[in-house]
């Protein structure tokens, strides 16, 4: 099944992993300067969302990718940030082989109620601290460290619920335009970047403007 999934995901991902070097922070734009196709980009037509009753921001990111590391502390503060009555969730994109290890690490420990240990952990592991984590096992070792049973994780890992949530990630990364990471989108409607916001940190700047957009659009109705 993987393998279909890889190959439906090539006809639409780029291979290319993280998003290109980050780009030198600008200096701040002004919110009525924010143009669509500049600072974001509208998806046509907009994703589905997990509820209509709320706002709904998603990052796409890889724990393999060293700017997801980079922006995790943006991304701390955004969630910090947004207002009430708005949700924030991660999107784990899987644009190589070497990635799928990292998506099932990730939905496993969401599975096991075990995220708020592991998330930060697993990006200071690699790319903080440089472990040689390249496959289930080593992933599986590591938080044994950090308390988790190894045997439960990769029995959850390999399990036809991750299996489903791979498949599903894979289906939303298209339908959202992405190809590379980290990348914000806002309510199914909206694609941010770093390089189309400038920076990584002002990539919550422009998150913010449309999020507001949107709530003032849902209050409006």
């Amino acid at each position: 099944m993987l393998k279909r999934l890889f190959a439906l995901a090539a006809g639409f991902l780029m291979v290319a992993a993280c998003s290109a070097e980050e780009p030198a922070a600008p200096a701040k734009v002004a919110e009525t300067q924010w143009v669509a196709g500049q600072h974001y980009f509208v998806i046509d037509p907009p994703a589905p969302t997990a509820s209509a009753d709320k706002i709904e921001v998603v990052e796409a990111f890889s724990y393999a990718c060293p700017h997801c590391a980079h922006f995790q502390p943006s991304a701390d503060e955004l969630k910090a940030k947004l207002p009430k009555g708005v949700s924030f969730s991660y999107l784990p994109a899987v644009f190589h082989e070497s990635w799928e290890p990292f998506a099932r690490a990730f939905y496993a420990a969401e599975a096991l109620g075990v995220l708020n240990s592991t998330h930060q952990a697993t990006f200071d592991a690699l790319h903080r601290d440089h472990k040689s984590l390249n496959d289930l096992p080593s992933i599986a070792q590591f938080y044994g460290t950090l308390g988790i049973d190894p045997k439960g994780f990769l029995s959850t890992a390999q399990s036809f619920v991750v299996e489903g949530k791979l498949a599903k990630g894979q289906e939303m990364l298209q339908k959202y335009g992405i190809d590379g990471t980290p990348t914000l989108i806002i309510n199914g409607k909206y694609r941010v970047t770093g390089g189309s916001a400038g920076s990584l940190p002002q990539m919550i700047d422009v998150t913010l403007f449309l999020v507001n957009k949107e709530l003032a659009a849902k209050k409006a109705k």
